[in-house]
């Protein structure tokens, strides 16, 4: 059960494109952000559709497949764990920041034939 304690999987499409940076130490980080959607009818029976955004991390070998082959649009999975940041911005105030790093990711979109 330890094993589920910090555990996300999500499935939903690329809002933008992979922003992929090489930091000084020599590792790759891509910042990203997929929307899920869901789908239910409310108490009238009328059909409803929510979109929720998630920002996602991907460090190493899965930000160099993102930066590779993720483009907006694109339909993906990925398995993670959630975190939480903070920060002073330049104005003194601490931002706070909700992100998946992502463990695995699976390109869901066909190949191109």
């Amino acid at each position: 059960m330890n094993a589920l304690r910090n555990s996300v999987r999500l499935l939903g499409h690329l809002g933008e494109d992979p922003k992929v940076r090489r930091l000084e130490s020599g590792k790759v980080v891509a910042n990203f952000n997929i929307a899920t959607n869901e789908i239910y009818r409310d108490s009238h029976g009328n059909k409803k559709e929510e979109t929720t955004w998630h920002r996602l991390v991907a460090w190493g070998k899965n930000a160099e497949v993102a930066e590779k082959y993720l483009k907006k649009g694109k339909e993906i999975a990925v398995e993670g764990k959630l975190t939480n940041r903070h920060w002073e911005d330049k104005n003194g105030e601490k931002q706070y920041i909700t992100e998946v790093v992502v463990n695995s990711l699976l390109m869901l979109d066909k190949a191109p034939n």
